[in-house]
């Protein structure tokens, strides 16, 4: 992503999303966003996108193996999840009281 600018992107750590597009594309099943990382324009999403993971053994961990990760999705492939309507929505921002807010464009509620 360009540095000259910074993105802004409608999706925060916290919210529950749907992945519209990829191998794990499931859009009835929410899940939750762990990390965002605004300058690759990516996301870590709960359960998505597993990458095995080599572990060496250590002093703490004597046994070592193989472990399983969720990777880094692209932002443009999820999608906020609308409790209300049980489906995915766009966004749209609003200033309410001096405070720039998110809202459901298909429900019309706030998103916290």
């Amino acid at each position: 992503m360009s540095t000259r600018f910074k993105a802004k992107f409608n999706i925060k750590k916290g919210d529950t999303v749907v992945v519209i597009a990829g191998d794990d594309k499931d859009l009835k099943k929410p899940r939750t966003v762990l990390e965002v990382n605004i300058e690759k324009g990516k996301v870590l999403v709960e359960g998505v996108a597993l990458a095995t993971k080599h572990i060496k053994p250590t002093a703490q961990n004597t046994k070592g193996g193989i472990e399983k990760q969720e990777a880094e999705i692209n932002i443009s492939n999820v999608m906020l999840w609308d409790a209300k309507m049980k489906s995915a929505t766009k966004i749209k921002r609003e200033r309410i009281v001096g405070k720039l807010v998110r809202i459901s464009k298909k429900s019309g509620e706030l998103i916290k």
